[in-house]
């Protein structure tokens, strides 16, 4: 069932769910930040409005920079005005930032360990029409290994909104990772956020296995569970909004009742959550783990619910992991 000490949104299950972008909860939680912070600026390579960063444009333009398309002189005046003791968010889609300026994000941001938020929109296979060189499925990877990053992917419109205040707290540079469409609400504004803390969405008295999501993917994870449980199966479902730092003791404890993981993201098998988990995994103790990922392909241009279930990121293969997670440990 959900955690009702979460206060998640009772009506998600329903055909019917309220669903909103997280760009949308990225927008409004910086116009917030910037009311409480005059330190918070806004940059963006000629994409105001798709990354949700017009309202603060507009509220705050003095604090506002249009760059152009010019990334990789986003990311280096930003850090020129990290260095002025200005908190920038940086904006653009994840497929340019940070896939066209991972060396300016690596030399001028990280390596000096300056205060950018790097916030990357259009993210995954739910870019849908965009086509492959719109859909960034490989940016977790990019960002996770870069030193001194932390790394966000909100699961729903109020998450976003939360960890855009949090973000800006937080005197490090920050990747926050965005989608595009209109997304299940799982959570509501009374459900707590907490930087570096995973969550545990779906409970169950005796789970057999850890399903630990991300993103987007936390939603078809709690629809995989609740149709487990009528098989009675019974699964527990993690929300890992925060990628880097891992919260790597809680996650472990959970392992350690389970004894076996199924790992879901809207991201390349190689790089993301899933390579973080089986590097816990072998370093703690072993334990049988299954992937929902994209395996090692680019996708192609497509309605997004056609795009996850070609590419395998869909309820019926969250159980098929399940399920042969469950075989491999009795093994």
């Amino acid at each position: 069932m959900l955690n009702p000490e979460l206060f998640l949104n009772q009506n998600v299950f329903n055909e019917d769910v309220e669903k909103q972008p997280t760009r949308d909860g990225f927008g409004k939680g910086l116009v917030k930040a910037g009311e409480k912070n005059k330190n918070i600026v806004a940059l963006t390579a000629d994409l105001k409005e798709s990354t949700r960063i017009e309202e603060f444009a507009n509220k705050f333009p003095e604090r506002f920079f249009e760059v152009g398309v010019a990334e990789q002189n986003l990311i280096t005046i930003a850090a020129g005005l990290a260095n002025s003791n200005k908190i920038p968010f940086a904006s653009s889609y994840a497929t340019f930032s940070p896939g066209r300026n991972w060396e300016q994000i690596r030399t001028t941001v990280c390596y000096n360990n300056v205060n950018v938020k790097i916030i990357g929109a259009h993210a995954g296979l739910l870019t849908g029409p965009d086509g492959v060189t719109h859909q960034a499925t490989e940016d977790l990877a990019l960002m996770l290994s870069l030193p001194n990053m932390k790394v966000v992917v909100p699961v729903d419109y109020y998450e976003a909104y939360k960890a855009t205040l949090e973000i800006a707290k937080i005197n490090s540079p920050c990747y926050l990772r965005l989608s595009r469409p209109k997304i299940p609400v799982i959570t509501t504004e009374k459900t707590p956020f907490e930087f570096n803390k995973i969550q545990t969405f779906w409970i169950s008295p005796n789970p057999q296995v850890t399903i630990i999501a991300t993103g987007s993917m936390v939603y078809y994870s709690l629809i995989a569970a609740q149709q487990l449980e009528k098989q009675g199966i019974e699964t527990e479902v993690i929300n890992c909004s925060t990628l880097k730092p891992l919260d790597k003791e809680e996650i472990l404890k959970h392992f350690k009742i389970t004894k076996a993981a199924v790992t879901v993201e809207e991201h390349q098998t190689h790089g993301g959550l899933s390579s973080l988990i089986a590097n816990l995994i072998t370093t703690n103790f072993l334990i049988p783990q299954e992937i929902v990922a994209i395996d090692d392909t680019f996708s192609e241009s497509g309605d997004p619910e056609e795009l996850l279930d070609k590419y395998g990121l869909n309820t019926d293969n969250i159980k098929k992991a399940v399920l042969k997670a469950i075989s491999r440990k009795k093994q």
